[in-house]
């Protein structure tokens, strides 16, 4: 006679600690979203060309951007993780609680923590840059390491390969969340797991359309990013969050049943 395999109940896992207070939760995930995006924005913008685009003898590139957005993830999962789930993304948010991982009632109050601390992240960027004459106006002028398509793609890359990317690519670093955060995960790797997704996310998808995956990410550039940004901002709230939401509401049905209880 076979058994099913025991199914334990779902953890509400990037798990919040249930003694702080749902303010200190909110103050974790801006202080977490505020290191991403000055971790990740901060580079593109001051480090991946140095000393400047004609001799960038010293810049960290392509690679070194895709470096900081992972690094920033993984250090502020092990460093605020513990308190907030460490989020720091709105479709990370939608996606666990369509998955139900986490609670509804909060999904609002972790997106506007979110994007606040996006927004105060590319500030201190853009504030930076204001101290060396004429280096705003040209990051403003860039772009300011905005997400875009077509012209403003760096590859030139049109309005649909952005949308493949946005979704799919969303989708997949959602899985790998909800994956790595599951009670059969291995315990206290999942911080790296998801730092280095999203550091190959980004190694494929820059020169689409600068990467996103991450609507606080593409607000808070844009904030900076002048009128084509704004423009084209719609394609990187929207469809991320269309791929956080897909992964979530699928992963139940294709992987949660598969999973055995640990002690």
């Amino acid at each position: 006679m076979t058994t099913e395999p025991a199914i334990p109940a779902e953890p509400s896992i990037p798990e919040p600690n249930p003694s702080s207070s749902f303010f200190n939760r909110l103050v974790a995930e801006a202080l977490g979203t505020l290191l991403l995006v000055a971790g990740g924005i901060g580079t593109a913008i001051l480090a991946a060309n140095f000393p400047s685009a004609a001799h960038n003898s010293l810049g960290v590139g392509h690679l070194g951007v895709a470096l900081a957005f992972g690094l920033t993830v993984v250090v502020g999962a092990y460093a605020f993780g513990p308190i907030s789930g460490g989020h720091f993304n709105p479709a990370i948010t939608l996606g666990v609680a369509a998955a139900g991982r986490f609670p509804w009632n909060e999904v609002v109050g972790y997106i506007v923590a979110q994007l606040v601390g996006g927004i105060v992240g590319s500030s201190i960027i853009a504030a930076i840059a204001s101290s060396k004459s004429g280096f705003f106006a040209a990051a403003r002028d860039g772009g300011f390491a905005s997400n875009g398509y077509g012209d403003h793609s760096p590859g030139h890359f049109g309005l649909g390969g952005a949308i493949i990317v946005e979704i799919v690519f969303t989708a997949i670093f959602v899985f790998v969340v909800l994956g790595t955060t599951a009670k059969i995960g291995a315990v206290g790797f999942a911080p790296l797991a998801i730092g280095l997704a999203l550091t190959l996310i980004h190694l494929i998808t820059i020169p689409v359309d600068n990467t996103s995956v991450n609507p606080a990410r593409s607000l808070a550039a844009a904030v900076y990013g002048g009128g084509w940004a704004w423009a084209q901002l719609w394609v990187f709230i929207v469809f991320p969050i269309v791929g956080g939401l897909l992964a979530g509401f699928t992963y139940r049905p294709l992987f949660g049943k598969t999973f055995t209880a640990v002690a």
